[in-house]
């Protein structure tokens, strides 16, 4: 039988990238998203690709309770989930007490508390079947706060902190954890961003992730150079160096 894996924000971007990747590994691959027509036009590129099998899955992980029902559904189709990749995530740039804290919220629900929810829905039936691995997309952003980015940053700490916790509470289960920190990969996601110092393609960015990915490691930036070296110095940085220009009135 073979290998499979499921995962979330799979209509574009790191979620694409990763499903190809093991598309061409020939995994059974569960891509699931709440643009239902991209991960319909995704799927019969996948099984070209080499998939075993493609099941596009409408979801969206701010509907907490449907990502249970997703994963029922892929478990069942595949006959088990080797790897629950959790990467659905939004990404907007908002200044602070600007009256945007709706989109704030929709940071949150998605970046952290539906990441939070698709490997705590995950976890049960990886136990069930005796192991697995989940994966955590966060980010180099979440090694400090940055302008314009707060509610992000915090999802992706948060979201590293909550992932240190479940590895400390599953290191005598056979189940892997693995937390993915992305610096600068070319998507959508942050294509109109002003700077984006040592972007990589999104084509080499999603080999690094499946590769690492597949090893199992802990921890990794993504990719592992410059940023094991910069994003801990990030967190020395003093505001000054950080902080954006005085606004206009």
């Amino acid at each position: 039988m073979a290998r499979s894996i499921f995962i979330t924000g799979a209509s574009s971007g790191l979620g694409e990238a990763i499903a190809v990747e093991f598309a061409r590994r020939g995994y059974a691959v569960a891509i699931a998203a709440r643009r239902v027509e991209r991960i319909e036009t995704l799927a019969p590129r996948l099984k070209e690709l080499g998939a075993a099998a493609v099941l596009p899955l409408a979801l969206d992980v701010t509907e907490f309770a449907s990502i249970d029902a997703a994963l029922e559904r892929a478990a069942r189709e595949f006959g088990r989930l080797d790897i629950v990749v959790a990467n659905a995530g939004v990404g907007y740039t908002l200044p602070v007490g600007r009256g945007k804290f709706e989109q704030m919220r929709q940071t949150i629900d998605t970046n952290l508390t539906g990441a939070i929810a698709t490997i705590e829905f995950a976890l049960p039936r990886l136990r069930a079947q005796g192991g697995g691995q989940v994966v955590a997309i966060t980010s180099v952003a979440g090694s400090r706060g940055m302008p314009y980015l707060g509610a992000y940053s915090a999802a992706k700490a948060g979201l590293h902190r909550y992932v240190q916790a479940v590895r400390a509470e599953v290191r005598h289960e056979p189940i892997v954890v693995t937390e993915l920190a992305p610096g600068y990969i070319d998507t959508d996601m942050n294509r109109g961003a002003k700077s984006r110092p040592f972007v990589i393609p999104l084509e080499q960015g999603g080999a690094i992730l499946a590769r690492m990915i597949e090893r199992g490691v802990g921890h990794r930036y993504v990719p592992v150079w410059p940023w094991a070296l910069l994003a801990p110095l990030v967190k020395l940085l003093p505001t000054r160096l950080i902080a954006p220009p005085p606004r206009k009135n």
